[in-house]
C-alpha cells in the first residue's frame, strides 16, 4: 500500500465551519483567526498528520472550529464534520461524568468499596483490593497497572504476565490505570442491570444525547462504520503513516472507547464549566484535587488529578486537561472553568502530543 509523506499531504482539503466568533487566548489577548490556520496548517504539514478536528471555546461557547484534511489516506477520503476520532483517554472524562451522574440518582456510592458491588475474582487473592472505591478508580489511586498485559509485575511478586495484581496499596499514592476503568464498568454494568455491549447505549442516552453530543459513540454502529477514521502510526518519526487495524470496540470501553469529533467534545467540556447535568457537589468533586501525580507525569498530565481529568495551577489559574493515546489516534484537551476557555483537538495518527507544544502557547498567550 503506499504510503503518503509530507510532499503529499500538502494537497490536504482544508474545509472551515462556519464558526464566527472572535478568538481570544486564554489570558484574554485577542488573535488572527487567519493565523491561526496558517499555524495549523503548517503544523499539519510538518508533522505528516494525516487529519484533525478541533475546536476552541471561548466564553463558554464554540468559537472556532476546523475539521481539516484526510480520514483516510488510501481513498483520499477528506475530514468533514460527520467523521469521528478515537478520543482514546479522554473517554475516561466522560465516563466520570456518567458515574458521578449515577451517584446522584444514588445508584452508586462513590466511596463505598467496589468488592461490595461486585467482586473481582482476578485480584481477589490480595485483601488490599477490598479498599478500591469509584473515588479511587476516577483519580488514579487504586494501584492497579495501567494494563496487566503490558505493565507486568516486579519479579518478586512471581506473578504470571496476563495476571492482575496491585502494584500500590489502593488509596495511598498516584498510579494511571485503565484495569481500575474497566473493573467500575463492570460494576456498574451490574447496578445498572445491563451487559458490557448494552453499557455504551445507556452511557450515550445518560450524557451524549442531554448535551447535544450527535456525533458520539462508545458502541460499534453502522454510523460509526461509515464515519470513522482510519488510524495511523508513524514510527521513529519517519514522517510515514502506517495504517493500522480497526478497534471495533464490541463491548463497553471507559479506558479508550469513545469515538467522536472536536465540536461534540467542546460540548461536554462547556457542560464542564456550567456543571449541567449534575449536583453542585458532584461536579465540585470531580474538579476538586483529588491526588497528587506521579512527580514524572507531572508536566504531562497535571500536578494533581480530580475525578477522571487531571489539572495544574497555572499563571492564568486552573487547567484541567487531559492526553489520550491509541497508538493510531492522539488527542489533547485543555480547559479553564473559570475564564469558561479551552480547547481540544484530536488526530488520527501519533503526533497530537508534538501539536501540542506548539498550539497549547498560542491557544493560552498569543506567543509561538
Amino acid at each position: 500500500m503506499k504510503l503518503l509523506t509530507c510532499l503529499m499531504l500538502s494537497s490536504l482539503l482544508f474545509i472551515q465551519n462556519p464558526v464566527t466568533a472572535q478568538l481570544k487566548t486564554i489570558d484574554g489577548k485577542p488573535v488572527s483567526i487567519a493565523k491561526t490556520d496558517l499555524l495549523l496548517r503548517h503544523q499539519m504539514h510538518s508533522l505528516h498528520i494525516p487529519g484533525l478536528s478541533i475546536a476552541v471555546i471561548n466564553d463558554g461557547k464554540i468559537a472556532y472550529q476546523r475539521q481539516w484534511g484526510f480520514e483516510n489516506l488510501e481513498t483520499k477520503k477528506t475530514v468533514d464534520e460527520q467523521t469521528l476520532f478515537e478520543a482514546a483517554s479522554m473517554s475516561k472524562t466522560v465516563f466520570a461524568y456518567f458515574v458521578l451522574k449515577m451517584a446522584d440518582k444514588r445508584l452508586i456510592n462513590l466511596d463505598t468499596p467496589l468488592y461490595k458491588y461486585l467482586p473481582n475474582p482476578a485480584i481477589s487473592y490480595d485483601e488490599r483490593y477490598k479498599r478500591i472505591t469509584a473515588r479511587m478508580v476516577l483519580s488514579h489511586t487504586t494501584g492497579m497497572p495501567n494494563w496487566r498485559e503490558y505493565d507486568l509485575a516486579d519479579s518478586a511478586l512471581h506473578m504470571k504476565k496476563g495476571e492482575l495484581y496491585l502494584k500500590l496499596t489502593p488509596g495511598t499514592h498516584f498510579s494511571y490505570s485503565g484495569e481500575a476503568y474497566q473493573y467500575l464498568v463492570e460494576v456498574m454494568a451490574k447496578l445498572i442491570r445491563t451487559d458490557l455491549k448494552n453499557l455504551g447505549q445507556i452511557v450515550y442516552q445518560e450524557v451524549c444525547v442531554p448535551l447535544g453530543m450527535t456525533h458520539a459513540y462508545f458502541n460499534w454502529n453502522r454510523y460509526v462504520a461509515l464515519h470513522r477514521a482510519t488510524g495511523y502510526r508513524q514510527e521513529n518519526n519517519s514522517g510515514i503513516n502506517e495504517p493500522k487495524a480497526i478497534k471495533k470496540f464490541e463491548e463497553f470501553s471507559a479506558a479508550g472507547g469513545l469515538r467522536t469529533n472536536a465540536a461534540d467534545y467542546a460540548r461536554f467540556l462547556i457542560t464542564l464549566i456550567s456543571g449541567k447535568g449534575l449536583s453542585k457537589y458532584a461536579i465540585q468533586e470531580m474538579l476538586k484535587a483529588q491526588s497528587l501525580t506521579d512527580p514524572d507525569m507531572v508536566e504531562d498530565n497535571g500536578a494533581h488529578w480530580g475525578l477522571g481529568i487531571a489539572m495544574k495551577d497555572t499563571p492564568y489559574g486552573i487547567r484541567y486537561q487531559h492526553s489520550s493515546n491509541n497508538g493510531d489516534f492522539t488527542a489533547y484537551f485543555v480547559l479553564y472553568t473559570d475564564k469558561k476557555s479551552g480547547f481540544v483537538f484530536l488526530t488520527n495518527c501519533n503526533k497530537a502530543g508534538d501539536l501540542f507544544e506548539k498550539l497549547e502557547p498560542w491557544l493560552t498567550t498569543g506567543n509561538y
